[in-house]
C-alpha cells in the first residue's frame, strides 16, 4: 500500500491503472477506522481491480467546531490496519489539496437533507455531498463504497450520482456490530467505559420498537417506549426517533405498505450516536 497526499501522483497511478484496463473502488473515511470500515475494504476488493481508501477529516461536514476538534485522528494505526487487507492506495490529502485558496463551490442535494440528521446539523449534509463529489472525481473512481449504518448519507450520495451523472456505482453495505449491537462507529472510542456499557441500549430500544410495529403497534406508542428505554439507560437525549421510507426517507401514511426504516440519534456522555434499522 502507498500513502499518496498529492492530486497529480493520485491521477497519475490511476491513469496507469486505466490504462491497463483495471477498475478501481473507492472507500472515503474519515480515519480512526475500525472493523466496519475494513469490511468497506473488502466489498471493493471483491468488486474492483484497484481500491483507494481516503483518509480526510472533512471540516465542511462539522456544523460544530468543537466536534471537529474532537474527533480521532490516527492515520499511522490506521494506515498499519489497512497494510494487511490488500488497498493499493491510502490518499491522504491535507485541507488545502481538497479546498484550496478561494474555493467556493457547494453541492446541495434538497430534500434528502433537510430531515433526520439535516434537520439538527445544519450544512453537514452540504458538506458531505460536496467532499464525496471531489473525491469521486479526484480518485476516478469506478465504485464507491459506503456503511448502512449512515442511511441518510447514503442516499444522499446516490441521489447526487445519478443528478450530476458521475460515473461512478454507489454501494451501500451492511451495518457492522458489536456483539451487544452497538453499531461499530468512530465515535465510539470516544464513550467512558459506563457509558460503553448503555451505549447499545439504543438498537435494543430500536429492535423492540420495530418488532411491535410489524406486529401492528401504533409508532406512536412504540416509539414512545422506546425512547423512554434509551432514556432510561443513561442516554441524556433522543434527538429524533423516527420511522420513514428507506428510499425518500418520507414519513409512511397509516397502514401504507412500503419499505421503512427505524432511525435514531441520540447523546449519550457527550457523544451523539446514530442507528437505524429495517422495519
Amino acid at each position: 500500500m502507498r500513502t499518496i497526499r498529492d492530486l497529480a501522483a493520485l491521477r497519475a497511478r490511476v491513469r496507469d491503472w486505466k490504462e491497463a484496463g483495471e477498475s478501481v473502488g473507492l472507500v472515503p473515511t474519515m480515519g480512526a477506522l475500525h472493523p466496519g470500515h475494513i469490511s468497506l475494504v473488502g466489498a471493493a476488493k471483491a468488486a474492483t481491480d484497484r481500491v483507494i481508501v481516503t483518509l480526510f477529516v472533512n471540516p465542511k461536514q462539522f456544523n460544530n467546531p468543537e466536534d471537529l476538534a474532537k474527533y480521532p485522528r490516527t492515520e499511522d494505526q490506521d494506515a498499519a490496519l489497512l497494510q494487511p487487507h490488500g488497498v493499493d492506495v491510502l490518499f491522504a490529502p491535507d485541507a488545502a489539496t481538497v479546498y484550496p485558496q478561494g474555493f467556493a463551490t457547494k453541492v446541495m442535494v434538497a430534500g434528502l437533507q433537510d430531515v433526520l440528521c439535516g434537520a439538527h446539523r445544519p450544512g453537514h449534509f452540504d458538506g458531505v455531498a460536496t467532499v464525496v463529489s471531489k473525491l469521486l472525481l479526484m480518485t476516478g473512481a469506478d465504485h464507491a463504497f459506503f456503511g448502512e449504518k449512515d442511511w441518510q448519507q447514503l442516499q444522499i450520495i446516490r441521489r447526487m450520482v445519478t443528478d450530476l451523472n458521475i460515473p461512478a456505482r454507489i454501494t451501500g453495505c451492511p451495518t457492522l456490530r458489536e456483539k451487544d449491537g452497538l453499531a461499530m462507529s468512530s465515535r465510539n472510542m470516544r464513550l467512558s467505559r459506563s457509558d460503553r456499557l448503555a451505549a447499545p441500549e439504543l438498537h435494543r430500544a430500536m429492535e423492540k420498537a420495530a418488532a411491535a410495529i410489524r406486529k401492528g403497534a401504533p409508532d406512536l406508542a412504540a416509539l414512545a417506549e422506546a425512547e423512554a428505554a434509551i432514556l432510561k439507560a443513561g442516554f441524556s437525549q433522543v434527538e429524533y426517533l423516527e420511522r420513514r421510507g428507506a428510499e425518500d426517507l418520507t414519513p409512511p401514511a397509516p397502514g401504507e405498505a412500503r419499505v421503512t426504516r427505524l432511525f435514531a440519534a441520540a447523546w449519550l456522555g457527550g457523544v451523539r450516536l446514530i442507528d437505524n434499522i429495517a422495519v
